[in-house]
């Protein structure tokens, strides 16, 4: 059952178009449930700020209120193994929704398991890139918590682990456990990111596909919300009254089941996923620090653009926030110990190593961030992270002051610009919105 399904390539859905979708589509679902019971919130964390999911959450918490019999239970962020989001994060994303309705998910605790996917089924969909089973796994609270409905809410965006975000990913990687975010990270790393990222149909979301088939039946309906954002050319910005580089609202999809996600990822792939007809020399990356404090998430900035970077090509990453490389403490031990390697190298390390072979989403971590030797990639981080520790992961380091002096955020547009000394670079404000690559490497002539 699909609720609404409005988006365009061209749309900008104001916020009172989107207050009145969503509150009629909640009011729907609710209706057509028909159990009273509180409701438990899924939406992500700091890392998506930009989703619309913290004015939707908001929104959501006064609708159910105004439902009488299904108030707002409890709101849990799908951290996957990120940090949990401090006080003042909560209140800067959702400042409509008491800090204290909040619980923060433990992927290595509060997980429970609703059963397992064989070893062969895993390793027939990978195309036997992988051979294990997989643990088809939740948080606690999502399966036992009592609730009648499950709202989860979130964006739709090329990724590097499923090929686009969201609908199962949200439940079996955000509020997942150790093995199954491992296995599953490892399983997109394997099978190679290149030939998931931006598409919709990839091993990784058959596997939360094939979990949600099997095993969802032990869960509370879900009602996916889920939004499509993109970023305003120069032109349209202006036209609309916006400010440089602001984002639009392209789309809105709710309902059970997986046909709102289809239709959300259609859209996507055409929003936020960008073709371009030649190889970029020099890309210029700027991670916001309020959002990216660490490689593990400032790496977008080599996924999304890898596709699209040109053999002996430099990209140079802004990362005035960046002060560690993993959100988990152990995970930052693991870059720190094995660096951003070719995969070929970290594929033996997981071998010979047993921490490694025990956190296969660090290696997946550390394949994912290497630039196969391709091109080069410079870091330029705040005072967090010094030279020497940047250098000793397999990156290069950057100068931050000088680098923001000659490549300014404020005056660079997304996509190409060309410098006053003739420089040409391809500027990215914030990778996590968007997939960039040279059209052979996205179709390559065998597709």
């Amino acid at each position: 059952m699909t609720y609404v399904a409005q988006g365009a390539v061209t749309e900008d859905i104001p916020d009172q178009r989107l207050e009145e979708l969503f509150s009629q589509a909640l009011a729907k679902a609710l209706e057509d449930l028909g159990d009273a019971g509180p409701v438990l919130i899924l939406p992500p964390d700091i890392t998506r700020f930009h989703s619309r999911a913290g004015y939707l959450t908001d929104l959501a918490g006064r609708e159910l209120a105004r439902s009488g019999k299904n108030p707002l239970g409890a709101v849990m962020p799908a951290l996957g193994t990120h940090i949990a989001m401090s006080r003042g994060e909560l209140g800067r994303m959702f400042p409509g929704t008491s800090p204290d309705i909040f619980v923060v998910h433990d992927w290595r605790k509060d997980v429970v398991e609703l059963g397992r996917l064989e070893a062969e089924w895993i390793a027939k969909v990978s195309q036997e890139t992988v051979r294990y089973d997989w643990p088809v796994q939740v948080n606690k609270l999502v399966r036992d918590g009592g609730f009648p409905l499950i709202l989860s809410i979130g964006q739709v965006v090329p990724h590097e682990v499923v090929g686009m975000a969201n609908h199962g990913k949200n439940l079996f990687v955000g509020t997942g456990g150790k093995e199954a975010i491992d296995k599953s990270h490892f399983v997109g790393a394997s099978y190679g990111m290149e030939r998931m990222m931006g598409r919709t149909d990839t091993p990784v979301r058959a596997m939360f596909d094939e979990g949600l088939r099997r095993f969802g039946k032990y869960l509370p309906p879900v009602l996916w919300v889920l939004t499509v954002v993109g970023a305003r050319s120069d032109a349209d910005a202006e036209a609309a009254g916006k400010s440089r580089g602001s984002l639009a609202l392209r789309g809105l999809y709710i309902g059970f089941g997986r046909d709102c996600f289809e239709k959300a990822a259609a859209l996507a792939r055409e929003v936020n996923v960008d073709i371009l007809d030649e190889p970029i020399q020099k890309a210029v990356v700027y991670l916001d620090p309020e959002e990216f404090r660490s490689t593990w998430l400032g790496n977008k900035g080599i996924y999304r653009t890898r596709m699209a970077m040109a053999d002996g090509g430099e990209l140079v990453i802004l990362a005035p926030g960046l002060e560690r490389f993993g959100e988990d403490p152990g995970n930052d031990l693991l870059i720190r110990k094995h660096g951003y390697r070719p995969g070929k190298v970290i594929q033996e390390r997981v071998r010979a190593d047993k921490e490694l072979s025990e956190s296969l989403s660090a290696a997946a971590h550390l394949i994912h961030g290497s630039s196969e030797g391709r091109f080069t990639v410079r870091y330029c981080p705040g005072p967090g992270l010094s030279r020497e520790a940047i250098e000793e992961v397999g990156y290069q380091w950057g100068d931050l002051a000088e680098g923001l002096e000659r490549y300014d955020p404020k005056r660079l547009s997304l996509g190409w610009n060309t410098l006053p000394d003739g420089e040409r670079i391809f500027f990215v404000p914030n990778p996590a919105l968007g997939l960039w690559a040279e059209q052979s490497r996205f179709y390559p002539p065998s597709s």
